[in-house]
């Protein structure tokens, strides 16, 4: 088991409760796993798991912790680069998941809006809502990325860019471009203030860098 697993199995040892499912997370790990993973791998959802613990403390009190954590398991559960429903499956996977490990169900129902969420565009509830911060956590950490050191950056684009394989360097400079044109105007980019303090600036040079080098 890669180290990344192991993390990924101390988070769900924490949410799963009295629930001895260990069944489903082995299959969560297999997912993970499909060779044309190259940046939707372990890795990143140990990444995601690690920007939400980091994130919670300053959290509205409401937010629903462990709804957080176990749509950050499954967020990406079914990644195929060739389709366009993907969060949606894995919305439906991770709702499945909280109701076997018997939660309620508005919760395993808030964990698959969560899930659904991850899409770009997404919105979130209004910031009186209860469960404001529980999305911002989320898409935050999953987002974290953008706003990481160039050369991290580029690791994670070279790794997309593999998981795009099949398509021509024409549809991907497209397809990539209006991905990128369309973080640029979400405003704001990060939704929690240690977000938009901390990785804001970088979020925004990295993205302006790649659509430079994608000649956009």
């Amino acid at each position: 088991m890669t180290a990344p697993e192991v993390e990924l199995r101390t988070a769900w040892q924490r949410i799963r409760g009295a629930a001895d499912r260990t069944d489903l997370l082995d299959g969560l790990l297999g997912r993970l796993r499909e060779p044309h993973r190259h940046y939707h791998s372990a890795t990143h959802v140990m990444w995601v798991l690690r920007h939400v613990e980091a994130l919670l403390p300053a959290a509205d009190p409401r937010t629903d912790g462990d709804a957080v954590r176990l749509a950050a398991l499954y967020h990406d559960a079914v990644y195929d680069p060739r389709a366009s429903d993907n969060e949606a499956v894995s919305a439906q996977l991770a709702r499945s998941v909280a109701e076997q490990l018997g939660w309620t169900q508005p919760q395993a129902d808030l964990v698959r809006t969560l899930v659904l969420a991850t899409a770009l565009g997404s919105d979130v509830p209004a910031h009186d809502a209860p469960e404001h911060d529980t999305y911002c956590v989320l898409l935050d950490a999953d987002l974290a990325i953008l706003g990481a050191e160039p050369n991290d950056y580029q690791a994670y684009v070279n790794g997309v860019r593999r998981e795009y394989a099949h398509a021509s360097d024409d549809d991907w400079r497209t397809g990539r471009s209006a991905v990128l044109r369309h973080l640029l105007d979400l405003d704001p980019l990060y939704r929690t203030a240690t977000m938009r303090r901390d990785r804001t600036a970088r979020a925004r040079a990295n993205i302006a860098a790649e659509l430079a080098a994608l000649g956009q």
